[in-house]
């Protein structure tokens, strides 16, 4: 699942409301393991972009 999470990421990243909305649905479907290697590769991946949402969610929904 993970790994779709990924790729969902990926594909809508062009667009900070869909990538919020993403995100977001995606921790309601990942163990507490997932949700952190997903934390960890957001925030390597599109933290110069979307740290700020990055880190929202995860202090807020985590």
């Amino acid at each position: 699942m993970l790994e779709y999470v990924k790729m969902v990421l990926n594909k809508v990243s062009f667009d900070v409301t869909l990538f919020r909305k993403e995100l977001l649905k995606s921790l309601g479907w990942l163990n507490a393991k997932e949700k952190e290697e997903l934390r960890r590769w957001t925030e390597q991946e599109y933290g110069r972009i979307y740290g700020y949402v990055i880190n929202d969610i995860f202090r807020k929904y985590n």
